[in-house]
């Protein structure tokens, strides 16, 4: 505040060079280990950091083969990483949209790992949002005939429930939204906004109405940083969520954060069109994700939790 006569906290220290030096000495000891079972003549002098995620460390490493994404975790987070890239095959089996290749999945006694084919990515051209539109739209035509998926996974970190259920309305609300609201009344969530959430669940059905989507096959956590195209204009996703769900909910999520153009979207509308009422739904679907931020990063996605929250409500 203006005018407060306050001490300075004191300015982050900057490594030494010592102190640096035995990090990367840390990490590359932690890379021969991992390559000692994989066998992928990793060269750990080689590692660059990279951003663009909150839940690993992720790191661009030389190999015998080329240049590899190497996902680390703690140890209790392999099953993670394993579903990830189960998930990472399910895509790429589907044979409509481009993901980085698995190269290995595993842990050593430091480390839950994750090796990727690397890909150099370049900026978004219309073209490429066009070619990422149709492809969504192909993989959404991979049906089952339950909602659900073989194994559970996580949304982020967060653990996300995926036994098979027959019914929409009912996979929403027991393995969506009530788990998240569990986990938000743990993590402090107002009560008025649970008395909202209690009303909302219990009228599940009146937003979702005679709505009855074919269970499709999605990338589950689809927004503007789960995706990218590379050199050669191929557009590619990554870091999915899978489960066979209502194709909205992929809709849903590209639209909470931003990250699409208009040409993603008449692409996806000319391949397979949506069916009336889907801007209402994706308001449902949107708040999972919200409060599953909420649970992940805390009170600034308090707001927007309420705001969806009343909103859906209002509309019982």
């Amino acid at each position: 505040m203006r005018g407060c006569n306050r001490i300075s906290p004191a300015p982050p220290s900057i490594p030494t060079k010592a102190r640096v030096l035995r990090a990367s000495q840390r990490i590359e000891g932690r890379i021969e280990r991992i390559d000692a079972e994989l066998d992928l003549g990793l060269e750990p002098g080689s590692v660059e950091r990279v951003g663009g995620g909150s839940i690993n460390r992720t790191l661009r490493c030389a190999s015998r083969a080329g240049p590899v994404l190497l996902k680390l975790n703690a140890p209790d987070r392999r099953e993670m990483l394993q579903t990830e890239a189960l998930g990472l095959a399910a895509l790429a089996a589907a044979q409509a949209l481009d993901v980085p290749r698995v190269v290995a999945a595993g842990a050593t006694d430091e480390d839950a790992y994750l090796v990727l084919e690397w890909i150099d990515f370049g900026a978004a051209t219309p073209d490429a949002e066009m070619r990422l539109g149709r492809g969504l739209a192909k993989l959404h035509r991979c049906t089952s005939e339950r909602f659900g998926w073989q194994r559970d996974n996580t949304i982020g970190s967060t653990p996300q429930a995926n036994a098979w259920v027959g019914d929409w309305c009912s996979f929403w609300r027991e393995r969506r939204l009530v788990p998240q609201l569990e986990l938000a009344a743990r993590n402090g969530l107002p009560r008025e906004c649970l008395g909202l959430a209690a009303r909302l669940v219990e009228g599940l059905e009146t937003l979702l109405g005679d709505h009855a989507p074919v269970p499709s096959l999605l990338h589950g956590d689809l927004w503007g940083g789960n995706w990218g195209v590379a050199l050669d204009g191929r557009p590619y996703v990554f870091d999915p969520a899978v489960y066979y769900g209502d194709r909205e909910t992929d809709l849903a999520m590209t639209r909470l954060f931003g990250g699409f153009s208009p040409a993603f979207y008449r692409a996806y509308e000319d391949a397979w069109a949506l069916p009336p009422g889907a801007a209402h739904r994706g308001e449902l679907y949107a708040l999972y994700h919200l409060l599953n931020h909420f649970n992940l990063f805390g009170v600034s996605y308090l707001a927007s939790v309420a705001r969806a929250l009343a909103a859906l409500v209002g509309r019982l």
